[in-house]
């Protein structure tokens, strides 16, 4: 595992609201941002594609509250993207906030993406052959995608455990990263090594009971179908966007799919999301509870003005600390 070094430099202040999809991250985001003057970053890894508004649960524009939302409607359907490209975005967008006078609130459920900006994550994003790729595409289509599983499955068993038999792309991609550096993918992930903290950190997790979140979660997905979720899904295959797209096997859309291919009726697709929602939502805090910065804070318990009143105080206390850090940095008397 690569050892990075990291100079010692002043640290910008980074707010963080995680949880489960349908929890009420984006309103209270947004009254946060209202009170300090902060920015929004969407930690969603959907939202970033046009055209895919109901399924990922945009907000419109009218209830974003006149705060700048971030990494939302950046690439169409088909264009790739990932989680080093999305480190790299926000690694930028956070320092350029601040130098506005304004701090940046990272958003999200995605917990892969919001680690990799709050920790020191490092990515095999050089390691790329195209006659290495198209060796092993060859082989795939010869021997079939259970062979290349099963080499995965001796070089990289952490990997071969994470990336399903049919992921073909994310198959082939491990194998190539190996093949080309001698180290396996999930070592590139988190050099666990680094102690230094990337930014002065407020973050919070936002829950609720089980039982109620799965209702609302329910309930979510209904209005998705009945706000025209069906016809947004038509459109993009209409545009000519595939169903085997990583965009269009998310959330939402792979069910709607399955309906407009005749596999399910409606009713059964909307079972579908509802029940593939709610088990999303099991994994996300199954993630976040690893994560011991968290704050919890019970959305069914704390009511909307307490849970933003929290988040303030703890942000009036960050900011305090990094003016401090800040007049140490310049040789001030932090006594004074």
């Amino acid at each position: 595992m690569t050892t990075i070094t990291i100079p010692e430099e002043k640290l910008n202040p980074l707010i963080v609201i995680v949880g489960p999809t349908a929890v009420g991250k984006s309103d209270t985001a947004i009254a946060v941002a209202q009170k300090v003057g902060g920015e929004i970053i969407s930690g969603d890894s959907m939202q970033v594609y046009r055209g895919m508004d109901i399924g990922t649960a945009k907000l419109p524009w009218e209830e974003r509250g006149g705060i700048p939302h971030h990494l939302i409607d950046i690439i169409n359907p088909d264009e790739p993207y990932s989680v080093a490209e999305f480190q790299k975005q926000v690694t930028t967008l956070i320092p350029e906030i601040v130098a506005r006078g304004k701090l940046p609130i990272l958003v999200g459920g995605t917990g892969l993406y919001v680690r990799s900006v709050i920790d020191h994550y490092e990515f095999a994003e050089d390691a790329k052959d195209p006659n290495l790729r198209q060796e092993l595409e060859t082989k795939a289509d010869q021997l079939g995608l259970a062979v290349l599983h099963d080499e995965l499955a001796v070089i990289d068993p952490v990997a071969a455990q994470r990336i399903h038999l049919n992921d073909r792309k994310r198959i082939i991609r491990a194998i190539e990263v190996y093949r080309l550096t001698g180290k396996r993918q999930s070592e590139f992930a988190y050099a666990d090594q680094i102690e230094q903290p990337k930014y002065h950190l407020a973050a919070f997790a936002l829950t609720m009971e089980r039982a109620t979140l799965y209702r609302r979660i329910d309930q979510r997905a209904r209005y998705m179908v009945e706000s025209g979720l069906v016809d947004e899904v038509q459109a993009l295959l209409a545009r000519g966007y595939s169903p085997a797209l990583t965009s269009m096997q998310g959330l939402g859309y792979r069910q709607m799919i399955g309906y407009l291919q005749g596999s399910y009726d409606l009713e059964q697709a909307l079972t579908l999301l509802q029940r593939d929602t709610r088990h999303f939502a099991k994994r996300q805090l199954t993630w976040f509870r690893r994560d011991h910065r968290l704050r919890w804070l019970a959305v069914d318990v704390l009511s909307p003005e307490e849970r933003v009143e929290t988040i303030c105080t703890a942000i009036d206390e960050l900011v305090a600390m990094r003016k401090r850090d800040e007049r140490k940095t310049d040789g001030g008397d932090d006594d004074e």
